[in-house]
């Protein structure tokens, strides 16, 4: 597909050439192209008249719905900028997004938890009339260039959240870069399922749509119930799929998850965590034709900026895998602690430049200003991200610039750790944590193990086995002094091993 030159066109352009094209898919029940184009210019000339600060963004608060689709589109089509923000997230958190980003309006598709004080809502027979009753709206209210599109709020390490300014020109990049590298169907069949506030879902979302495609939501009750879950997946007919590798993990577990079962499913992308050897290596054996992608990329940069994929070369060639090389229009170094690249093969911290780099954080200037700079007339981002670059600019992962340890003199990178549980035969899953002492000195390094099936009589005879095949692999002072086992790790809305709350466990 040749590039695009405007996101909120180009669905239109589907909308008008082929209507009746199934845009959404939510449990079988369908919706249109035709009706995507209907609803959001019915919403957008209603935003419209409501006569909002200009370019203030808009909350949009739901699930995974095509309304919610609809209403993203239509608020981009009057000119706003939209905030996502998920059913399924704590009601303080509506508090605290409102509070940093001052918000136009709120548009809530599900009923919202709490009252918000004097901001204008748009919800229930309101919003339903809004949506479907018949508006026209000019493209000259679209968003465009450096227009903000949508503001994700991440988890802000303080327990402030940050709101993270995306641009129609920074999805423009990412998005025709997707189109184009990573060989996607004609029009795709993407699985949608991460939440709409965690922006892995912009991976399924906008390329999909740019391409007539169908996205086939996978909603969270369903995720939440396995039996539901491994019965749907096989009726989806879907080709690409996109989620973070724990998702994977989840539907490793069953064994008829395959390419006999979903024949069509030839395209896998992930993103939002590191993928393992062990998942990769895992999911070639069940679909041994399919393209696995690993991708990387902070939400400051758009979803994703590097990509390799995972073959049996690269497979037979890493243990610990590569997260690819940057794409076209990206200058990815490695630098030190003075901004300054440093060799290849030297480790430091990755940092990116191009033009799927954030303005910065909405309302937060000290933090931009920490986080982002300018490098050669263009927009650079500081990622925190350690990582080291070969003689091919293939880039490798190694871990947060936050997640290092001091044990016993040692640096420890807790990433690193994780990475030789996940590869250890006897783990399934698992995740090291630190234990702090009462003068917030690390006094111990934990493991929290998802173990496989064994024969071990005692969990101290299995700690043993466990220490012992780490010891192949692995420094003495890196091996986690207490393991802890249990039967799964904690997730986060948006699907990650919840770090945060094992570390508050091992601390309590």
């Amino acid at each position: 597909m040749s590039n695009i030159t405007d996101v909120i066109k180009t669905i239109d352009q589907v909308a008008t050439a082929e209507p009746s094209r199934v845009a959404y898919d939510y449990l079988g029940q369908t919706n249109t192209y035709a009706d995507l184009k209907e609803l959001s210019d019915n919403l957008a000339s209603k935003i419209v008249a409501m006569d909002l600060e200009e370019g203030a963004p808009i909350m949009v608060y739901g699930a995974q719905t095509f309304e919610v689709i609809a209403t993203f589109l239509g608020v981009v089509k009057s000119g706003h900028a939209y905030i996502p923000v998920d059913q399924h997230s704590p009601a303080e958190r509506l508090e605290m997004i409102q509070q940093i980003a001052k918000p136009a309006a709120c548009i809530a598709v599900e009923d919202l938890p709490i009252s918000l004080g004097d901001l204008p809502i748009l919800e229930g027979s309101d919003l339903q009339d809004a949506l479907h009753t018949k508006g026209a709206i000019s493209a000259d209210h679209f968003v465009s260039g450096d227009d903000n599109y949508y503001i994700i709020f991440t988890s802000g390490t303080t327990g402030m959240p940050k709101g993270v300014q995306i641009s129609h020109d920074n999805l423009l990049s990412f998005v025709n870069w997707e189109v184009n590298d990573f060989a996607l169907p004609e029009h795709p069949v993407s699985l949608s399922q991460p939440p709409y506030s965690f922006d892995l879902s912009v991976m399924d979302l906008y390329p999909t749509l740019v391409m007539g495609g169908t996205l086939k939501a996978v909603p969270k009750q369903v995720t939440d119930n396995f039996k539901e879950l491994f019965e749907m997946l096989p009726k989806l007919g879907l080709n690409v799929w996109v989620s973070t590798p724990s998702f994977m993990d989840i539907c490793l577990l069953q064994p008829t998850f395959d390419a006999e079962h979903m024949p069509g499913l030839t395209r896998f992308l992930f993103c939002g965590e590191e993928l393992t050897h062990t998942t990769a290596q895992n999911l070639k054996k069940r679909f041994p034709d399919a393209m696995i992608f690993n991708t990387y990329g902070p939400t400051e940069a758009t979803v994703a900026v590097t990509a390799v994929d995972i073959n049996e070369d690269i497979l037979a060639k890493y243990d610990r895998l590569p997260i690819g090389k940057a794409k076209e229009d990206t200058l990815i170094y490695i630098s030190d602690e003075n901004d300054e690249a440093v060799e290849n093969g030297t480790e430091g911290e990755l940092i990116i430049s191009g033009p799927s780099v954030s303005k910065g954080y909405l309302n937060n200037p000290e933090k931009t200003e920490k986080a982002f700079f300018e490098r050669d007339g263009k927009r650079a981002y500081r990622s925190g991200d350690l990582a080291v670059m070969d003689e091919s600019e293939m880039i490798f992962y190694r871990g947060r610039t936050d997640f290092q340890i001091k044990l016993h003199g040692y640096r420890i990178e807790l990433e690193e750790v994780n990475h030789h549980l996940s590869n250890n035969s006897l783990i399934k899953q698992g995740i090291s944590v630190p234990k702090y002492d009462k003068d917030h000195k690390v006094a111990q390094l934990m493991a929290y193990v998802v173990p496989e099936e064994n024969d071990f009589e005692t969990p101290i005879k299995l700690t043993v086995a466990i220490k012992e095949e780490l010891k192949d692999n692995m420094m003495e002072y890196m091996i986690p002094n207490r393991f802890i086992f249990v039967d799964s790790l904690p997730q986060t809305a948006n699907g990650k091993i919840d770090i945060k709350k094992v570390i508050s466990e091992a601390n309590s």
